[in-house]
């Protein structure tokens, strides 16, 4: 009985420790968006929403719509 209240603590303990040292949901969210819309603008592109449900993940919520191009490929 003892042994099973131990392991419990020290789950619990863990679990708590994981919630407090994961990153913020809205602040990591935002981070990404900026990354990926800086990554977007330094390829010549806009970031566009891609139109379907909001998973929580930016790099699935956009797409980065080149602008500007004429062609593609070298010659």
């Amino acid at each position: 009985m003892t042994r099973k209240i131990l392991i419990s603590l020290i789950l619990a303990g863990a679990g708590a420790t994981a919630c407090a040292t994961a990153p913020a949901g809205e602040n990591r969210y935002t981070a990404d968006l900026d990354r990926l819309t800086a990554d977007c603008r330094a390829r010549g592109g806009v970031l566009t929403p891609n139109g379907s449900a909001t998973t929580g993940r930016p790099e699935l919520d956009y797409a980065c719509r080149i602008t500007g191009a004429t062609r593609l490929g070298g010659s």
